[in-house]
């Protein structure tokens, strides 16, 4: 469906340094049924640049994106039209991406006007109040609010509703779950979920969260210093990683153990002095 081929992005320097890589020639394919890509890193790995190349936000220094066998470049006005709509984007931060002037009702009214979805806003508003409940949220408790109304969690799945409500083909998440409640994170994740298996809608998951890629994706790819340095099923990267990056990743993670003694009752017990 969507491929990134040899693809670097450099970014300029003051005072004749030498360009920043952000991107090493990455190629990335991904597959034409619905699945669940995660992009995995730590900060400054690339992921977002990679995920900006993905969504048309950002033209590589070098290298090509396709999409459904066309160079993103290349389309016509038609065809690029019916790409942004095919493929939409989940931000990671809930609170900076709504303008606080309007209520949410614009939000999710106006991208399906512009791309001629619904025809009427009686229309609009039927499917939006759809997408709403699909996401687990009410569309009388949402509608008619402003941004600074609602919790993180509920603009998150505002933001989630908006993309499904353009049918997309795609949806790329950076960072979905990382500025919410982790009592949120659950629930998110599954409305995501859902989108593949009740949908066929693809999703590429970008994350620093190895636990939370590895119980949602079908196949993990792992970066490090503009590059990808492994690829594969979850159980694979998970319990066999090849690279020494990813392995430190892993080793990093917290074992869910409830016999190791963390020292809390200790704190606890002085805290309560």
């Amino acid at each position: 469906m969507l491929e990134v081929r040899a693809a670097t992005v450099a970014f300029g320097s003051k005072r004749g340094a030498s360009p920043k890589l952000a991107l090493r020639a990455v190629s990335l394919k991904l597959p034409t049924e619905p699945s669940i890509t995660a992009i995995v890193g730590e900060s400054g790995s690339g992921k977002t640049t990679l995920t900006r190349l993905m969504l048309g936000l950002l033209a590589p220094t070098s290298g090509t994106v396709w999409y459904g066998g066309h160079d993103l470049g290349q389309l016509d006005r038609v065809a690029f039209l019916r790409y942004r709509r095919e493929v939409q984007a989940i931000f990671q931060d809930p609170y900076s991406v709504y303008n606080p002037f309007y209520k949410v009702d614009r939000s999710l009214l106006l991208p399906l006007m512009r791309f001629g979805v619904a025809r009427s806003r009686d229309e609009a508003y039927a499917r939006v109040r759809q997408c709403l409940e699909a996401v687990g949220l009410r569309p009388a408790d949402t509608l008619g609010r402003y941004p600074h109304q609602l919790s993180g969690g509920q603009r998150q799945r505002v933001m989630i509703a908006r993309a499904l409500s353009l049918q997309p083909r795609m949806i790329v998440a950076d960072e979905p779950v990382s500025m919410v409640d982790a009592s949120l994170r659950a629930t998110i994740l599954e409305s995501l979920y859902r989108l593949k298996t009740e949908r066929d809608v693809s999703l590429v998951y970008v994350t620093h969260d190895l636990t939370t890629a590895y119980q949602i994706a079908d196949r993990i790819v792992v970066m490090f210093n503009g590059e990808i340095v492994e690829e594969g099923e979850p159980d694979q990267v998970i319990h066999a990683p090849r690279h020494p990056y990813t392995r430190s990743l892993v080793a990093a993670v917290p074992p869910a153990d409830p016999g190791i003694d963390w020292g809390l009752d200790a704190e606890v017990t002085a805290l309560s002095r």
